[in-house]
């Protein structure tokens, strides 16, 4: 997995929101790197959220949970104070919300500029990885298809986003303006920042409830008779995790990186689906009843394989994200 168990002897870094999908992975990988681990959650108490990180391989000797709220200004300070990176994953990744504003944009912009101005106290922080999406990359408005190569020279325009309708608008805002704020406060701090723009995440599950990008692949299994008519990037957790310490430990390492092992429609899903899974009932029809044509297009990979990376293909992302399912109870079949 790219780094190796001496690279963290002897740092320490600070993980927020560290109950979440990819951050439950980044702590496993840094804590089996050596890293000295301080990771943030929001509820010292809530054993849903931190059992699961008391469990993993070092955690005894290496890691520190710390409470901690996006939208309390200084909740981060004794969290990064001394550390020598800070991964900032915590923002909420949920769809369709009643009170975007509120749910969504707050916490991500104001939270992200919380923890920054945290960084911004401590001379330890060396660098800064931010945990940002291809949301904040993909919605310009320029046509896709399948010639089109997205790289990181793309960012979202708030305006557009607000045009993808209710379900969406609300996340994708967040994670665009999140960004958007934090580029303008690290350059203004001279704060040195690596973005990561993971595409949709799946793979093994570690915290034990759902999240929704894994919710995405969850839905095909659960009796529907459609699938969306979407087409989406997608990654394997352990991936992002492992690009998030390639982008602390590699001194080159700048900017924001495009991260997604291919782009697939949720017909080539469920086709893939239907092959590692013969007997299982999945969907048949899309969603839309006109002929769909898939709009896919291409994310670049040129600048993740600055950071070493080697994408695990995706169906084998797939077959360990229903493996998972199966093993937290999720899907009975």
């Amino acid at each position: 997995m790219g780094s190796n168990v001496e690279a963290g002897k002897g740092k320490v870094v600070c993980v927020t929101g560290a109950s979440g999908f990819i951050a439950s992975w980044l702590v496993k990988l840094l804590l089996l790197c050596g890293y000295s681990v301080r990771a943030t959650v929001r509820d010292l108490n809530d054993w849903s959220k931190t059992e699961h990180l008391l469990k993993l391989e070092g955690a005894k000797e290496r890691l520190n949970l710390i409470k901690a709220n996006l939208l309390e200004e200084g909740s981060f300070d004794s969290a990064v104070e001394g550390c020598h990176g800070v991964f900032h994953t915590a923002s909420p990744v949920v769809y369709g919300v009643k009170d975007p504003q509120t749910e969504l944009i707050d916490p991500a912009v104001k939270g992200t500029l919380n923890v920054l101005k945290s960084c911004s106290k401590t001379s330890s922080t060396k660098r800064v990885v931010l945990t940002s999406s291809m949301a904040a990359v993909l919605c310009n408005g320029k046509t896709l298809s399948p010639e089109v190569i997205i790289d990181e020279t793309w960012f979202s325009d708030p305006d557009i986003c607000k045009g993808y309708g209710e379900h969406w608008s609300g996340y994708l805002l967040s994670k665009t303006l999140a960004e958007k704020a934090a580029w303008k406060f690290t350059k203004e701090n001279n704060i040195d920042m690596v973005v990561l723009n993971p595409a949709m995440v799946i793979g093994p599950i570690l915290q034990p409830t759902l999240n929704s990008s894994i919710d995405a692949i969850l839905i095909l299994l659960k009796g529907t008779h459609t699938f969306p008519n979407r087409t989406f990037g997608w990654i394997n957790v352990k991936d992002v995790a492992n690009a998030h310490i390639q982008a602390f430990e590699i001194p080159s390492a700048s900017g924001r990186y495009c991260l997604a092992e291919s782009v697939k429609h949720y017909s080539e899903i469920v086709k893939i689906l239907h092959e590692l899974y013969p007997t299982l009932q999945l969907p048949d029809k899309c969603e839309d009843d006109e002929t769909f044509m898939p709009t896919l297009y291409q994310i670049s990979k040129e600048k993740a394989k600055m950071l070493g990376m080697e994408f695990i293909p995706f169906e084998v992302s797939l077959k360990e994200t229903v493996e998972s399912f199966k093993e937290k109870k999720f899907v009975d079949f």
